[in-house]
């Protein structure tokens, strides 16, 4: 299977020098998927996720943040 058409969506630092990538993927045969990429200094670890699990996802990392009190500005 081709990396089809990658348009990037989101990057941003997370904790403990971490980093965040979110790219919409595009497949020929009309799949879309979304591809989460964090990268811990040299290692990558790449997830591509359909939009049931990306919904699913968003909703429970959304509660979790609700209840998790505030963020801490230091990412590091």
């Amino acid at each position: 299977m081709s990396d089809g058409i990658v348009t990037p969506l989101d990057k941003f630092a997370a904790p403990w020098g971490r980093e965040v990538e979110l790219q919409d993927v595009r497949f020929d045969s009309g799949l879309a998927m979304l591809r989460i990429r964090i990268r811990e200094g040299k290692r990558f670890t790449v997830m591509d996720v359909d939009a049931g699990t990306a919904a699913h996802w968003g909703r429970a990392m959304a509660e979790w943040a609700r209840n998790a009190g505030p963020a801490r500005s230091d990412k590091g």
